[in-house]
């Protein structure tokens, strides 16, 4: 078991040694065996796909929104769209990571809450609560999280 709570500030990032999927609308989006894990107190792990593991076409940029992160810097968001189906920012970036952060250059993260499925091997994943933080909760990995009402001062 791994608590949230033993994961450090600034965030690390580390090589996933499982795989992970995305799919929605009947289509896996994302497929990749050598995704990134980023570990930050209080949040679930957030996986990052490198970009040639995405399928061609289903990213779309979105100009509406940008972030920014004070360790990883300025977040680009990405709509997903699967036909006639379109997720405004199903996932985002960091195109030019912060120094400490390179393994992150254009791999893409995906809200578990926005798509129809995310998975860390076999196992299908629970959204971390809220809008805003997009962890990925698997059994091996304990709370509280932070992202749920009452939690932003954390």
């Amino acid at each position: 078991m791994e608590s949230v709570w033993d994961y450090p500030r600034p965030p690390r990032v580390e090589r996933s040694v499982r795989p992970v999927s995305v799919r929605h609308a009947g289509v896996t989006v994302a497929e990749s065996g050598r995704a990134w894990r980023v570990l930050e107190t209080s949040h679930p792990p957030v996986f990052y796909v490198p970009r040639d593991d995405v399928a061609d076409g289903v990213l779309v940029a979105s100009a509406a929104r940008r972030t920014v992160c004070e360790f990883k810097g300025v977040a680009s968001y990405w709509d997903l769209r699967v036909g006639a189906v379109v997720v405004p920012a199903a996932g985002w970036s960091y195109e030019e990571p912060a120094d400490g952060y390179a393994e992150l250059a254009g791999a893409v993260a995906f809200y578990p809450g926005r798509v129809d499925e995310c998975r860390v091997g076999d196992e299908r994943v629970r959204p971390q609560e809220g809008d805003f933080y997009g962890g990925w909760i698997t059994a091996d990995v304990t709370g509280p999280f932070k992202g749920g009402p009452g939690t932003r001062g954390w």
